[in-house]
C-alpha cells in the first residue's frame, strides 16, 4: 500500500507535488511578479517578501484547491497562510542559498514552507537541495557568514552528510511542501538564466503564536 501523503511527511519531512499549477498558471506569477517588483527597490539578496498582500494573483495561488488539500492532510482543518516570498536569481544574482532550516528565522510553532518553480530548475540553474528525515531535530546554525546573501543562520556544509543529499528538479508549476526544520539549500545559478521561485508559508491555525510583523496578509484556507 502507499504511503499516505501525512505518512510520507512525517517520515521525509516533504512532499512532492507534481504540476500544482499549470506552466501557463507559473508563466502569469512570474509576470505578476515582475510587475511587483518593478514598483519597489529591489536588492542583491534575490529575496522578495509580500507578493499576496499586493496581489489578488497570489492569494488564488495560495488557496489552490489541490494545495489546500494535501496541506489540510498534513496540518489538519484549520491551516493559516502567513505570507510569501519570491526567491529570484538570474546572471547577477546567482549564488547558492546554504545550509539552513527555516525554523531559525520565525520560532513559534512550526510551519510549512511549499516552494513553486516558476522557471524550469536544474542543478545548472539553481534548483532545491534537500535532507531528507533531517526535520526531527534543530541543528546548530553557527557556519561563518562571509558574505551578504542574506542568510544569517546557515550551517557549515561540512556538517552535511552529502550521501543523503536529494535534489528536486522541477518542471515551471511544481512544488515541494517541506517541514520548517528540513534541512535545505540551493545550487548557484550558473546558467546565465532566470530561476524564480515562490515560497508560502503556512501553519496550524489552532497553535499560538507571536505577532509576526512580516506576516501581514495572513488568512485561513477554506
Amino acid at each position: 500500500m502507499e504511503p499516505s501523503t501525512k505518512e510520507t511527511f512525517e517520515q521525509q519531512g516533504y512532499v512532492i507535488l507534481k504540476q500544482l499549477y499549470t506552466p501557463e498558471e507559473a508563466d502569469a506569477l512570474k509576470a505578476e511578479a515582475a510587475a511587483i517588483m518593478a514598483r519597489h527597490a529591489v536588492d542583491k539578496s534575490g529575496v522578495f517578501l509580500g507578493l499576496t498582500a499586493e496581489s489578488p494573483l497570489f492569494k488564488e495561488a495560495a488557496r489552490a484547491p489541490e494545495l489546500a488539500r494535501v496541506l489540510k492532510a498534513i496540518i489538519g482543518s484549520s491551516v493559516m497562510f502567513m505570507n510569501d516570498k519570491l526567491v529570484f536569481k538570474n546572471a547577477s544574482t546567482d549564488f547558492g542559498s546554504p545550509w539552513h532550516q527555516d525554523y531559525s528565522y520565525w520560532h513559534g510553532s512550526h510551519k510549512l514552507s511549499v516552494w513553486i518553480a516558476l522557471d524550469d530548475a536544474d542543478a545548472a540553474n539553481g534548483c532545491l537541495r534537500v535532507l531528507p528525515g533531517s526535520h526531527v531535530s534543530a541543528a546548530s546554525h553557527d557556519g561563518e557568514v562571509a558574505d551578504d546573501n542574506g542568510f544569517i543562520y546557515r550551517l557549515d556544509e561540512t556538517d552535511i552528510d552529502a550521501s543523503r543529499i536529494v535534489d528536486f528538479p522541477a518542471a515551471k508549476g511544481d512544488a515541494i511542501v517541506f517541514h520548517d526544520l528540513l534541512l535545505h539549500a540551493s545550487y548557484p545559478n550558473r546558467s546565465g538564466t532566470d530561476r524564480w521561485a515562490l515560497i508560502s508559508t503556512y501553519k496550524d491555525g489552532t497553535q499560538p503564536d507571536p505577532e509576526y510583523g512580516w506576516a501581514e496578509a495572513a488568512f485561513e484556507l477554506e
